[in-house]
């Protein structure tokens, strides 16, 4: 549209266009914006600002954020393409929070969950990791623009070793972005990464999590192999994607994860109808991506209060 716009604009200045038809041009291109204030209307979006700065959508809830206009995915347009952006997933999580917990959130992007949750947990923290130097700019970019105090982002990923690895990227798919070429029918960048273990950041500075979200495409097994110490002695609530076709692409399966998490007591859910829905195994028809994990004896509150 800006394109249109411009066009438009230096048709008129140059002489090549009437300002009557430079006029009724204009307003029809302008209309655009006023489908928009229909189009928002049911969605969580509950306004779009327009700046020389770019784009900041507000959510009904009032969360501000900014996204990078090449990301085909970024989550505010995720919201405007479906409605909303897991907002079960956020209402469930919510069950487990407290007003001083402290959160990990390991694969923020640009910021959605840990921006939704740290408004739970206000007297408590966020720490966000995300390695990609560009989201991780408008993660920071988004924390501030929310003048949210509780939320500390971290520049690196996490794995079960220490060190770099290289990431596929791909500016137009920031999601996907992985140790493993998971759409390899798009251009992608390959990115140079500082990965530290979980276990060897977190045990000296958060001595106690009350809950880990996990979403790093497919790589969530060894993340958790880097932090096996950290969840035995803290057993926060754990919340983990878990893609068939994603763990494939590093040579394990989801089953593995309930497998490693089930030997420290934990036990593996899916929500459904605001429950939680026990499960032994991810089958091929298994149709949840995203899982709950709670330890038997530290969660025995919540899985007799939502399973």
């Amino acid at each position: 549209m800006a394109s249109k716009l411009k066009e438009l604009s230096d048709g008129f200045k140059k002489g090549r266009m009437r300002k009557d038809v430079y006029i009724r041009r204009m307003h029809s291109a302008h209309k655009d914006l006023s489908e928009y204030c229909d189009f928002i209307r049911n969605k969580n979006i509950d306004s779009i600002t327009i700046s020389g700065k770019g784009l900041v959508f507000s959510t009904k809830n009032g969360i501000r954020m900014v996204c990078d206009p090449e990301d085909e995915r970024a989550i505010p347009l995720e919201m405007m393409n479906f409605g909303d952006y897991e907002t079960g997933e956020i209402k469930m999580l919510r069950n487990f929070l407290k007003k001083d917990s402290v959160i990990i959130d390991i694969g923020a992007n640009i910021g959605w969950h840990s921006l939704a949750l740290s408004g739970y947990a206000r007297g408590g923290r966020v720490i966000a990791f995300e390695p990609m130097p560009r989201t991780f700019a408008y993660l920071k970019k988004n924390i501030a623009l929310n003048n949210i105090k509780n939320i500390k982002a971290m520049n690196f990923g996490l794995s079960d070793t220490a060190g770099y690895a290289e990431f596929y990227y791909d500016p137009k798919l920031t999601v996907a972005a992985s140790m493993r070429n998971l759409h390899e029918d798009r251009k992608k960048q390959k990115i140079r990464c500082r990965i530290r273990r979980l276990d060897d950041f977190i045990l000296r500075s958060a001595p106690r999590i009350d809950l880990i979200k996990c979403d790093v495409e497919g790589a969530e097994l060894f993340v958790l192999k880097g932090a096996i110490e950290t969840l035995k002695k803290t057993k926060p609530v754990l919340f983990v994607e878990m893609l068939r076709k994603w763990s494939a692409k590093f040579g394990y399966h989801p089953n593995d994860i309930i497998e490693l998490l089930g030997s420290i007591g934990y036990r593996c859910y899916y929500a459904g109808n605001n429950k939680l829905i026990k499960i032994g195994k991810v089958l091929e028809s298994t149709a949840a991506t995203n899982f709950y994990f709670l330890d038997i004896k530290k969660h025995a509150k919540f899985i007799k209060e939502l399973a």
